[in-house]
Order: C-alpha cells, then structure tokens, then sequence
C-alpha cells in the first residue's frame, strides 16, 4: 500500500510527520530519513490497530463501547 505524508519542519528541529489518509496518525523523526522511517512503522501500528478493531468486532457478543476519560 502507498500512503502520501507530510513532512514539516519542527520548530525544535527535526521533523513532524502525518499522514492524511489516517485520522491521528502522526510521527517525528530528527532527520527527513529517520522521520519517514518512523511514518512508516506509525502506518504499520495504525493498520494493525485497526485489525484488531475489527477482529473485536467481528467476536460473537463482544461489546464493544466508546468511553470518555478525564484528567
């Protein structure tokens, strides 16, 4: 799969990265290569989280419910 990312530069140096396709999947890295490096692993652990979810879904009465916490 390809996914298209943002590189900007952070203000502390290094790189900000996040990739549009996933909703709150964003990295960093202190270098452009160590930052897509890192894109890369961060879309790996967001499409593996997402299976799980489904694979959650999918369990015969399995509940699944959206909580709210605070701090």
């Amino acid at each position: 799969m390809k996914f298209n990312i943002i590189l900007e530069q952070a203000d502390e140096g290094g790189f900000n990265v996040s990739v549009p396709a996933l909703d709150g999947c964003f990295t960093q890295g202190e270098t452009e290569k160590e930052a897509i490096e890192n894109a890369s692993e961060a879309i790996l652990c967001y499409l593996e989280g997402l299976e799980k979810v489904n694979q959650i879904k999918s369990v015969p009465k399995a509940i699944m419910k959206e909580i709210e916490v605070h701090f």
